[in-house]
């Protein structure tokens, strides 16, 4: 991953880089690296070297992004359909993820100079053993550092994700840390693999299909979507800069979305919230209506105290018992 060592552009790409910085640059960027397949097919090599050409790639796109101020990358490395491909290419792309896996772990201390924080976003389960441990290493060992970041998505599809999220409300619920109320869209949200991360702002997808392939279906709905027809192990600083003007030609429609959607969830909970009171708690005789408002609002309160406090250790719960899985996969 020689991404990390420091590496000037040149003075051209320098001047546009700091053009494109005058606007508003996205904090997080997600790519579904597509077409080492036809890449390879295209130059007449053999499939393992177009997906080698990918991560080289991939390396070199994320020195770019750091220099353009993009300090969170999220990408699709590996999708839950691809053990779907012959056994000769799966095992392939798990060696090449060993290796890759492996020389992270050889530069922990450039990881740790840059701040490096790496997630890997999947079903770990369904990998190798080896490579679960190289991988929960590579988590646990940058876990603290928060100056960028760089999301793994391996045996990874967004329907799974978000059916291992109600599966996570479920254990909950059944463990008794929260309320089948306290389920709410907000609390999904924070059970899904990406939860300490905030939602792409631009999605950049190359080769030219225009899907998103059960890629970050939940984090998206509010994110500039950009589709390429470049092959990915072809793609340039170019491409990039062209991708984030289309976001900045989009940026205040983008966050008029946002805030819309904000201030809905809040209103809709807050009116869930009323309901649940006037049904469930509000059943006291009161001389007059300043009596009565005051007591509906002290029980509101209550009601969205009470469940901020279970959500919360719910939610310590659940990071404890992720933590966990990781650290016995180390000591395994």
């Amino acid at each position: 991953m020689s991404w990390i060592r420091d590496k000037e552009l040149s003075l051209i790409e320098r001047l546009c880089a700091n053009v494109l910085k005058a606007g508003p640059v996205p904090k997080h960027v997600a790519f579904i690296m597509d077409g080492n397949r036809r890449y390879a097919k295209k130059c007449h090599v053999e499939r393992q070297e177009g997906h080698s050409q990918g991560f080289e790639k991939l390396a070199e796109t994320l020195r770019w992004c750091l220099n353009l101020g993009i300090c969170e990358v999220t990408v699709y490395a590996f999708s839950i359909e691809n053990f779907k491909r012959s056994k000769e290419e799966v095992d392939g792309l798990m060696e090449l993820a060993r290796q890759k896996f492996t020389r992270l772990l050889e530069e922990k201390e450039k990881l740790q100079k840059h701040e490096v924080c790496i997630r890997v976003i999947g079903d770990l389960s369904l990998l190798p053993l080896d490579i679960q441990k190289l991988i929960a290493q590579a988590v646990l060992e940058t876990k603290d550092y928060s100056k960028c970041f760089l999301n793994v998505c391996f045996a990874y599809t967004s329907r799974h994700e978000i059916s291992n999220a109600v599966r996570e409300v479920a254990w909950g619920v059944q463990e008794g840390l929260i309320e089948p109320r306290d389920v709410t869209e907000s609390l999904l949200d924070q059970c899904l693999y990406t939860s300490h991360s905030p939602d792409p702002d631009l999605l950049i997808r190359t080769s030219g299909e225009v899907r998103l392939s059960d890629f970050l279906l939940w984090q998206t709905s509010h994110s500039c979507l950009v589709f390429q027809s470049i092959l990915w192990p072809e793609y340039t600083f170019w491409n990039l800069c062209e991708a984030i003007l289309r976001y900045q030609y989009n940026y205040t429609a983008i966050q008029k979305s946002r805030e819309l959607y904000s201030r809905d969830r809040a209103r809709l909970q807050s009116e869930t919230d009323q309901t649940w009171v006037q049904q469930n708690m509000f059943c006291v005789e009161h001389r007059n209506e300043e009596e009565k408002t005051k007591t509906f609002q002290r029980l509101l309160l209550q009601c969205q105290t009470d469940r901020e406090h279970r959500t919360q250790n719910f939610l310590r719960a659940l990071e404890r018992k992720r933590e966990f899985f990781l650290q016995s996969l180390c000591t395994n």
